[in-house]
Parts: structure tokens; C-alpha cells; sequence
């Protein structure tokens, strides 16, 4: 009987993972890395000038067992005597368990910028996912998605020489089978963690669209680190089902968590408890005005269409002290408006797809809709419509179901957009 030969390991895998072992004997691999962070369920997303240490701190207050830091550019990082690293590093004695995200395309600049942060972070992740056209213009993020060598090499240069273990975040392909080979890729060259966003590279903004869980469970059943899924959570309770979809280890939040930080305690707040608190925060950790409006307009995205006159205080605040005051004014406002139809979070009415309809001062997803021409206005999500059409594509070759139909809950799950 023929032994098939074993395939050769690529060129620049340049030691064994006996060799990495015995070069790194105390480095946390796979599952002994989870577990050191606390077995992590509810995971904070790495977020370009948003999930800065100030946020951070917000959100683990509010049930997160992990948090991302933002997304830094490799080469602007790798020297800690620019202004860009002076700025963006921030972090403290609490700020664990904590992952440091890094975009990159260069391995060795790569490792330069890892090595920075190796003693104050559980590990390195690479971002394969950024979707932006600046990605597509500086060559990183998902625009790396078909150059595997490249992905490899640069993983591999932190798996055989960075001390803290690296983790790679990555975004699915059209085709199945081609999204779990590409994870499988991913792990082979020393990935310990990998966090699948069950979206393409083209959806993003107004394309956003669902993400495939039964992607995301593919990938799950294929490679033997833990999986992170990222996509469609809007409520606590989606957590759970994605865990129970798709047997993954821990739930991702990016865009719910920016509109609703105490998503993973299961608490309805208003909006403006939740901004005082951050605002509490940046008082003792210094963060950019810019990272702090971004974050006021997402809490209030709600109340500011209705309070204008404050939105536009909001856009003209130059200090701490003028947001302070800005959310004060909209605190005041929105007793208000609680007092006059006070909030009930025991008894939350949903609409005809499931979705909550929580007062606007109640922190809460945000909802992408369609553009309606005719009427200017639209009751359906852009994703329904966008789930409608593809559907309608696919029916002339569909089996008849013989399902019942969709509850609400479904039908709000298949239209999640975060």
C-alpha cells in the first residue's frame, strides 16, 4: 500500500511547531488561550477610532468578557516615537483581557509594530476583513483576501517569532467550501483564535446586508481553534442563538455595540445614563474629541432627529466640558419625555418583523431602511427588501417548502444587520 507523500510546508514556514513550542514553551495556543481570557462569550469588535480605552472600560462594565482594540496601521505603529503611536496606544492595568488589532501587508513591519504592544496583550490580531476603499488603496484588510500566500507569511512571521500568540479576523467568500479552506489556511500558519464576519468584502454601508451564519458554522466545523462569529447580533438574546447556529465559541459585536454598549448585559438604558457614564470615563482617560462626538451621536442617534437644536450643539462642542453639558441639556429633555410615556422595558411592543420598538431615548440598534422613491419613506428594512430580491431569484429553481411560515423572531433574525 502507497503512503500518500505528506505536502511540503511552504518556503517561508521555516520552523517546525515543535520548534515553536520549544522556542515559546509558556505561549498560549488554541483553546489554553481562551480559557486564560476567561472562556470569552461576548466579544467587543476592533473598530477604527471607536473602540478606544475609554470605551472599552464602558463596555466591559456592561457584560464584555474581551474587548479589540481599534484597527492600527503596522507601519504608521511600528515606530513609538511617532505621532501616530503616541496617539492611538492607550491602554492600563484593567484593561484586560485585551487583543491588539494590526493591518498590514508587509510581515516584518508587522512584527516590528506586534512587538510593541507583546507585554501589555493577550495576543495579535490580523485584520482580513476591513472592507474600506482606503483598504483597497493601502492593499490591507479584505483586500488581501486573494493573495493566501501573502496571508500566510504574515501570520506565520508572528507565529515563529512574537511572544503573545497571534489571531486573524477574516471575512467569507461567495462559495463555502472556498471560505473553509481559506480558514483552514488561516490556522495552518499559526492563527489561535480566528473570528469569522459572515459577510463578503461587498457588503458594507447601504450593501451591508445579512451575514451567513451557515458560513460561519462551516468554518466552526472545520478548524480546531476557537471561532468567533461576527453579524446580525442586535439583541442579547441573539447571542445565544448564534452560539446554538452555529457552535461557536464567542459572539463578536461591532456596529450594535457602538449604539448600544450594555448589549451583552441584557439591559434596556436610556441613552443618556450610558453617555454620562462614558463621558465619566474620558474624564479620567484622556481620549480625542473626535472618538467622543462619534460616540454621542451614535447613543442619541434616536433623540437628536427629534431635539435638533442639540444636534447641532453636538457638532460644535470643542471641549469635554461642552459635551458635558450638551448631554445634560438632552438628559433634561428626555426625562421629559419618559415622563410623558414612561418606558416599560417589561412590556416592549415589537413591529411586524420582530423588531423592538423601544422610545427613542432607549439605547437601541441601528435599523438600515429602504429608500422608498415613490413615498419617500418605507416601513421595510433595506435588508428585507435586499432578502426579497434574492429570493425572488431563486424561486424558479427552489423545492416547495413544506415549512410553516416564519414567525416574527425569524424573520427579524434574517434581517439583522450589525
Amino acid at each position: 500500500m502507497t503512503v500518500p507523500d505528506t505536502p511540503a510546508a511552504p518556503a517561508h514556514f521555516t520552523m517546525t511547531e515543535e520548534e515553536i513550542i520549544a522556542k515559546f514553551p509558556d505561549r498560549l495556543r488554541g483553546y489554553d488561550l481562551f480559557r486564560k481570557m476567561g472562556s470569552p462569550k461576548h466579544v467587543v469588535a476592533p473598530m477604527v477610532d471607536q473602540s478606544e480605552l475609554a470605551w472599552r472600560i464602558l463596555s466591559r462594565r456592561y457584560g464584555a468578557h474581551l474587548c479589540y482594540t481599534p484597527m492600527f496601521h503596522a507601519k504608521s505603529f511600528s515606530d513609538p516615537r511617532s505621532k501616530y503611536f503616541s496617539e492611538h496606544w492607550q491602554t492600563d492595568s484593567e484593561d484586560r483581557p485585551v487583543i491588539v488589532q494590526f493591518c498590514a501587508n508587509d510581515p516584518d513591519i508587522l512584527l516590528k509594530a506586534a512587538a510593541l504592544v507583546a507585554g501589555q496583550a493577550d495576543a495579535v490580531d490580523l485584520n482580513l476583513g476591513c472592507p474600506q476603499n482606503i483598504a483597497r488603496r493601502g492593499r490591507y484588510g479584505s483586500y488581501l483576501m486573494e493573495d493566501w500566500e501573502l496571508i500566510s507569511r504574515l501570520i506565520r512571521k508572528l507565529h515563529e517569532n512574537l511572544e503573545i500568540p497571534v489571531t486573524a479576523k477574516i471575512r467569507v467568500f461567495p462559495d463555502v467550501a472556498k471560505t473553509v479552506e481559506y480558514a483552514k489556511m488561516v490556522e495552518a500558519a499559526g492563527a489561535q483564535i480566528i473570528t469569522v464576519h459572515g459577510r463578503l468584502r461587498e457588503q458594507r454601508g447601504h450593501k451591508t446586508g445579512l451575514a451567513d451564519w451557515a458560513k460561519i458554522k462551516a468554518v466552526r466545523e472545520a478548524v480546531k481553534v476557537p471561532v468567533f462569529a461576527n453579524g446580525n447580533i442586535l439583541y442579547y438574546e441573539d447571542v445565544q442563538r448564534c452560539i446554538d447556529e452555529t457552535g461557536v465559541d464567542g459572539v463578536m459585536s461591532a456596529e450594535s455595540n457602538l449604539y448600544n454598549p450594555a448589549l451583552f448585559s441584557g439591559k434596556a438604558l436610556p441613552s443618556w445614563q450610558l453617555a454620562e457614564e462614558y463621558l465619566e470615563i474620558c474624564k479620567q482617560t484622556p481620549t480625542k474629541l473626535t472618538y467622543i462626538r462619534g460616540h454621542l451621536f451614535k447613543l442619541f442617534r434616536y433623540s437628536l432627529p427629534v431635539h435638533t437644536d442639540l444636534r447641532q450643539q453636538m457638532a460644535k462642542a470643542e471641549n469635554l466640558d461642552d459635551f458635558c453639558q450638551v448631554v445634560a441639556a438632552l438628559k433634561s429633555r428626555l426625562l421629559e419625555d419618559d415622563a410623558k410615556d414612561p418606558f416599560d422595558a417589561e412590556n416592549t411592543p415589537v413591529d411586524e418583523f420582530g423588531y423592538r420598538k423601544y422610545p427613542h431615548w432607549i439605547c437601541q440598534p441601528a435599523l438600515r431602511f429602504e429608500h422608498d422613491k415613490a413615498n419617500s419613506t418605507s416601513g421595510r428594512l433595506l435588508n428585507e427588501a435586499q432578502a426579497d430580491q434574492q429570493a425572488k431569484r431563486n424561486s424558479d429553481e427552489a423545492v416547495p417548502s413544506t415549512e410553516t411560515p416564519e414567525d416574527g423572531d425569524s424573520k427579524r433574525q434574517k434581517v439583522a444587520t450589525a
